[in-house]
């Protein structure tokens, strides 16, 4: 069980006690989180430790997992996609297999709650499915920049029921919702698995035991294995780095209960690196264990993140927490947590010298790159801690419940 005062000495008792006085006015209130998956991805994580939190700090929170068919989650993967500016063929089998589903899962799922969150679009069409008693939050963990007009449109009709709707980034509200539209940045738990701290010892024997060599210095991306995420420009930058700095590169992946394209992008991706580089310098290791991602990540002297689109990146967040230098795409949220060349690197995504020019520097210049490490995790302390979020997610509350 995770409690609030676990935090104490990562985080400024000032910043608890504020936590505290602004639970008071939700004591007992039923609160419950519907989304899409229990493992795998930053909404599931992020979950995990908020429910916990809100349930220490007075509030009796739930979390409710979508029941769906392959079917159901490789048209709402589609939505995903879509909704971040890819083509969709919307069908009417395809809206009718959505609100199935969602209907269904209604029929035995009672949401007699004082709030419910929604996560993501998997879940958004609940809302059709209850007679209203309760306030509705949508929270988008996505990029809506440049959504597939009819889809936004088609979901649009679900999203006015809503009270409001929380985004990741201003540059993702929308001008044609009229629904009232809140920022909340994601953030990470530093008692996690997956971010407290380990000792060397331990991060090397996780290091030998998921077979990753350490005579080279390590380049790491740590996501999904989704077009997205841009698997294989990595592969182009990294490339470009062999050229200067002999290294390797890790592809740290997992693939989410919900994601069913997964598998297809890794055999895409395995066959490139097959084509274009040599045996052995870059290495693919499922990220299936927290211990395991915590050690990788502390390992490698540069962490990549080449996303194409980006809600937020919470694999950035852990990588800054960690003090690993990060080179990531100047995309979505990711600019809210890097100020470049300070505590990381910015790259516009489609600038593979950009990203090479940039990891090489940090390889050839250690001093430098600890420096940017140590800022890094002092940001993530200041603005990108749980315990900031348990507090938005407060004040959130006490907006939409009266």
């Amino acid at each position: 069980m995770i409690r609030l005062e676990d935090f104490r000495h990562i985080v400024p008792d000032a910043r608890l006690a504020e936590i505290y006085s602004r639970a008071r006015g939700l004591y007992g209130k039923h609160i419950v989180h519907v989304n899409a998956t229990y493992q795998g991805g930053g909404v599931a994580e992020i979950l995990y430790s908020l429910v916990q939190l809100m349930n220490d700090v007075g509030i009796n929170a739930g979390w409710r997992i979508l029941h769906g068919s392959q079917e159901f989650f490789e048209i709402t993967k589609s939505f995903h996609n879509a909704l971040q500016g890819a083509k969709l063929n919307l069908s009417e089998k395809k809206k009718r297999t959505y609100l199935q589903v969602n209907d269904n899962f209604a029929m035995f799922t009672h949401l007699q709650h004082d709030c419910v969150i929604v996560h993501d679009p998997q879940p958004l069409s609940l809302i059709r499915a209850y007679r209203k008693r309760q306030p509705w939050v949508w929270r988008c963990h996505i990029d809506l920049t440049n959504p597939h007009s009819e889809l936004w449109d088609f979901l649009k009709g679900f999203l006015l029921k809503y009270d409001q709707v929380v985004m990741s980034s201003e540059k993702y509200f929308k001008e044609d919702l009229p629904v009232d539209q809140r920022l909340i940045f994601p953030a990470i738990n530093p008692l996690s698995e997956k971010n407290r701290d380990v000792s060397d010892k331990t991060m090397l024997e996780q290091i030998k035991k998921a077979g990753i060599p350490t005579d080279k210095p390590v380049v790491t991306q740590v996501s999904r294995l989704d077009p997205w995420k841009d698997p294989e420009g990595v592969i182009d930058v990294f490339k470009l780095v062999k050229e200067k700095v002999d290294c390797r590169l890790v592809f740290c992946y997992n693939v989410a209960s919900d994601d069913p394209e997964g598998l297809r992008m890794y055999r895409r991706v395995q066959r490139k690196a097959n084509k274009l580089i040599s045996t052995g310098d870059i290495v693919f290791v499922v990220g299936n264990n927290e211990s395991l991602v915590n050690s990788i990540q502390r390992f490698s002297s540069v962490i990549i993140q080449k996303s194409l689109r980006e809600g937020f990146c919470l694999c950035v967040t852990e990588a800054l927490w960690k003090g690993t230098p990060v080179v990531a795409s100047n995309v979505g949220g990711i600019p809210y947590q890097i100020d470049d060349g300070q505590s990381g690197f910015l790259v516009e995504p489609q600038d593979n010298e950009g990203f090479a020019e940039r990891i090489i520097h940090i390889l050839q210049n250690p001093d430098e790159a600890k420096a940017v490490g140590e800022k890094a995790k002092e940001k993530v302390r200041r603005e990108f801690l749980i315990t900031r979020l348990l507090s938005d997610y407060l004040d959130m509350l006490n907006t939409v419940i009266k």
